[in-house]
């Protein structure tokens, strides 16, 4: 079975810990045992979140006064090598040493007339206060937004359109080789004419997974976060947890753009658009996930929602 693997921000670091390597590779040592338990007899793409990397780097670039900060693309392409280099470690000394890896630098292509474009919403980078940030907007054009009593700076997130390395990833995957791609949504790009060239924005992740689970065929595509399932009502006493749901009957429930909207649009789409299955459910239980028994599981070979 082919599958790809969407790990969340939570897989790389979790919420109030320090940004040190030694805690993004202990969070990714605790994702590697759990995709190991389903490695055998699998081909595997693992795709990942790259918010608080990116958000590191643009801080440490904020530091040096000499020039202006390095681009989000090549921050992201920093962070695809960097997450990658880990995975890659930490995987590998846990499958046999004959399976092979491979991390490739993925660029996504964006369509310059992207709605996005207009309305930046993705905060990245540091929190600023109120005149720090109407300066930096000011000397730089950037479009900054209210984070709590704080500001940050926002960029546009359009949608993925293609991803330029599919090609290599299927003949990687091919010779059986673990591949890391995709790494935060793709290196962000567009055609200047014939000329192709990074932008500042970001792309969803879980978008750019499930367009790449499409692209590559794939059997099934898990969306890996910090909570086991979508829920109704969730955070009040009668939260449910979704076990199954029809793409129509899950987009009807109106999750939050800021959350869960991003993956249960992403798992909708993968199912709609190839008849196959997408699950959103928590890291500790991918062993399950894959076996059909966690997580909520988005198909379209039945109406209707059931719960857990």
């Amino acid at each position: 079975m082919r599958l790809v693997i969407a790990l969340g921000g939570n897989a790389l670091l979790r919420r109030g810990e320090a940004m040190t390597a030694e805690n993004q590779r202990d969070n990714v040592r605790v994702a590697c045992e759990q995709i190991a338990k389903v490695a055998a007899g699998n081909e595997l793409v693992i795709a990942h979140g790259n918010g608080p990397q990116v958000g590191l780097l643009a801080l440490q670039g904020a530091a040096y006064d000499a020039s202006n900060p390095y681009p989000l693309d090549v921050l992201g392409a920093e962070t695809e090598g960097m997450i990658g280099y880990m995975i890659e470690q930490e995987l590998g000394n846990l499958l046999p040493f004959e399976v092979p890896f491979a991390t490739l630098l993925t660029q996504v292509e964006v369509d310059p007339a992207d709605p996005a474009f207009q309305k930046p919403s993705k905060p990245i980078g540091p929190v600023y206060g109120k005149e720090e940030a109407e300066r930096l907007a000011r000397d730089k054009g950037w479009s900054i937004a209210p984070d709590g009593d704080k500001f940050r700076r926002v960029v546009p997130s359009p949608r993925p359109k293609r991803i330029f390395e599919i090609r290599p990833i299927q003949w990687l995957l091919e010779k059986g080789s673990v591949v890391i791609c995709a790494g935060g949504g793709g290196i962000p790009t567009m055609y200047e004419g014939r000329t192709l060239k990074g932008i500042e924005a970001v792309i969803d992740k879980d978008l750019c997974s499930a367009l790449l689970a499409e692209q590559l065929n794939s059997d099934l595509l898990v969306i890996a976060t910090d909570v086991d399932a979508a829920y109704v009502d969730w955070g009040k006493p009668t939260q449910k947890a979704i076990a199954q749901a029809h793409p129509d009957e899950l987009e009807r429930l109106g999750f939050a753009a800021g959350s869960m909207g991003p993956k249960v649009q992403a798992a909708c789409e993968f199912a709609r658009n190839t008849g196959k299955v997408a699950v959103i459910g928590s890291l500790p239980e991918i062993e399950a996930i894959v076996q059909g028994s966690a997580g909520t599981r988005v198909t379209t070979e039945q109406a209707g929602l059931t719960y857990r």
